[in-house]
């Protein structure tokens, strides 16, 4: 089945015959919240699987790495709009792939979900530990690492993204290397330079930006997974502090799972196939 991208116009289309009902021999209709490799990896696992699965996407990344499958690009005008998408296209189940800290559409998430009365999962790849020889220094915003930096060190490798380049616009005591996937518009810091690049990262590349740029300090989220996680081992080999900043909660009461495995299962159990 050929991937179908699109952009929806609007946050209210046109409901189907018989909204949000399960038919005899319809099949079952899942909406991942993607934009993650978990949630690729998952819409691969459903579609092959035979499940007509839509992966919504933020729309944020330019290029963006499309699934299988029916693909959404936008937002859904909040939970209400979330909520009316839902039940006019006759979803039987989402999923929140979406990044860890993507919180503000999990919280709309789990709120659409529940008006709707469609089950909801959260799928979140397990966070980073500290290991052996590791400088760690957890802080709960982006606010609070600019403000950790001056005092740790002069050049920093910074790959929180380009959404949050604004917290650290007032640290005019060090020098950034930014790295990101594309360029960052509005504020940001006023000595920096930009690294446009896409994990995985390999060790030895990381060893080598580390070298080339002499960081003295990492700054990033505690994102988890194994696309991003060479930086850390590298800074931990050359004795470069990291500033790692704490995930958001996922909603209360929403069942999280580890991986996409583990989310085609529940999906399965779901609709009745597992």
């Amino acid at each position: 089945m050929p991937t179908e991208a699109r952009q929806d116009p609007s946050p209210h289309p046109a409901p189907d015959p018989v909204p949000g009902a399960r038919r005899p021999g319809r099949p079952g209709h899942v909406l991942v919240l993607g934009g993650t490799g978990e949630g690729r990896r998952l819409a691969e696992l459903l579609h092959t699987g035979g499940v007509r699965v839509t992966s919504s996407l933020a729309g944020r990344v330019a290029a963006p790495r499309t699934p299988p499958g029916e693909v959404r690009i936008g937002g859904f005008g909040g939970p209400a709009g979330l909520a009316d998408w839902l039940r006019a296209h006759a979803v039987d189940a989402v999923i929140d792939a979406t990044h860890p800290f993507a919180s503000a559409i999990s919280f709309h998430a789990a709120r659409a979900a529940a008006e709707a009365h469609v089950p909801l999962l959260g799928l979140r790849r397990p966070g980073w530990a500290p290991a052996e020889g590791d400088d760690w220094h957890p802080v709960g915003s982006l606010e609070e690492a600019a403000r950790a930096v001056p005092g740790l060190g002069g050049r920093v490798f910074l790959t929180t993204g380009r959404m949050g380049l604004a917290a650290f616009a007032s640290v005019d005591a060090a020098w950034f290397l930014v790295r990101s996937v594309d360029p960052p518009e509005g504020d940001r810091p006023p000595r920096m330079r930009l690294l446009l690049d896409r994990g995985p990262f390999t060790l030895d590349g990381e060893r080598e930006v580390l070298a080339r740029h002499r960081i003295d300090v990492l700054v990033t989220k505690d994102s988890g997974g194994a696309a991003t996680a060479p930086k850390l081992a590298a800074a931990r080999e050359a004795g470069v502090p990291v500033v790692i900043v704490r995930r958001p909660p996922v909603p209360e009461g929403v069942e999280v799972v580890p991986g996409p495995p583990e989310a085609a299962a529940w999906a399965r159990e779901v609709l009745g196939r597992g």
